[in-house]
């Protein structure tokens, strides 16, 4: 059951072209945002369609893929860790920031 425990997978179009960083030392880093859609039928039948954003960040070969492949738009599967972090801003307003960390990536659709 260890092979459970804080595990995602999404499905999703992505929201934005990844923004790639090339760290000290040569590690790559990309950051990118996917949308999941779920549809339902609410009480009156009308077609609803629910759209959540998930923060995504890959490291080292999958930034290099996700750099050379993954654009705006692209369906693309990740399976990854969630993460949470915190932060203050530059008002000292605390902010908190969840991601999921992935180690798994596949291209998905054509566009």
């Amino acid at each position: 059951m260890n092979a459970l425990r804080n595990r995602v997978q999404l499905i999703g179009n992505v929201g934005n072209d990844p923004e790639i960083k090339i760290l000290d030392g040569g590690k790559k880093l990309a950051k990118l945002t996917i949308a999941t859609n779920e549809v339902y039928y609410n009480d009156k039948n009308e077609k609803v369609t629910d759209t959540q954003w998930h923060n995504i960040t890959a490291w080292g070969k999958t930034a290099e893929i996700i750099e050379g492949f993954v654009t705006k738009g692209k369906e693309i599967a990740v399976e990854g860790k969630l993460t949470h972090r915190s932060y203050d801003d530059k008002d000292g307003i605390k902010r908190y920031y969840t991601e999921v960390v992935v180690n798994e990536l596949l291209l998905l659709g054509n566009k």
